[in-house]
């Protein structure tokens, strides 16, 4: 699939057949995530892929949705956003969860090539899943991931049309200027 197709056609689904993925394609979806942009070339995240049933119900129960449960692998990434504020300081978060969204950008899009399918999900209780999977206090939990076989169809979502979003050298500003031509 071309990056276009994949862009375009990628969506959250929030339902799962019983069908078990292969592992092995999640784990080439998971290498994705390695050829992000990383701020200072220092890579902050980490991944743990969950395939224990328990564990599953757990972080489903965590996040107060229960369609997790339905999938047959989540995918969680973290990070110890650390060494980036020792060495940017302020700015060294904002650095790590920008790095993070890069990289699971990648992970979505190669899910979507795979023809696997997933929902990002922020909304959580991270202590609960930080203690379910032992990640230790100082990482922050970034997103889960359920990844699975589609169930049915998710409907199409209308996409923000590009005009009501671009502006040209300043804000508010619909046209772009043509550069004048020294004569």
């Amino acid at each position: 699939m071309d990056v276009d197709s994949a862009i375009k056609s990628r969506k959250s689904v929030r339902g799962f057949k019983d069908k078990k993925p292969d592992w092995r394609d999640i784990i080439d979806c998971i290498d994705k995530v390695r050829f992000s942009p990383s701020a200072g070339k220092n890579f902050t995240l980490k991944i743990i892929l969950v395939n224990d049933k328990a564990k599953i119900q757990k972080i489903a129960n965590a996040a107060e949705q229960s369609f997790i449960a339905e999938a047959q692998y989540v995918v969680v990434i973290y990070s110890d956003p650390s060494r980036l504020i020792s060495l940017f300081e302020n700015k060294g978060k904002t650095y790590s969860r920008q790095q993070a969204g890069a990289a699971m950008e990648n992970f979505l899009l190669a899910i979507e090539d795979k023809g696997l399918s997933t929902c990002w999900v922020g909304h959580f209780d991270e202590n609960m899943i930080k203690k379910e999977l032992k990640i230790p206090p100082k990482m922050e939990i970034e997103a889960l991931f359920p990844v699975g076989y589609e169930f049915g169809k998710t409907a199409k979502r209308n996409r923000i049309n590009l005009d009501s979003i671009l502006y040209f050298n300043e804000h508010g500003k619909k046209k772009m200027n043509t550069p004048k031509t020294p004569q």
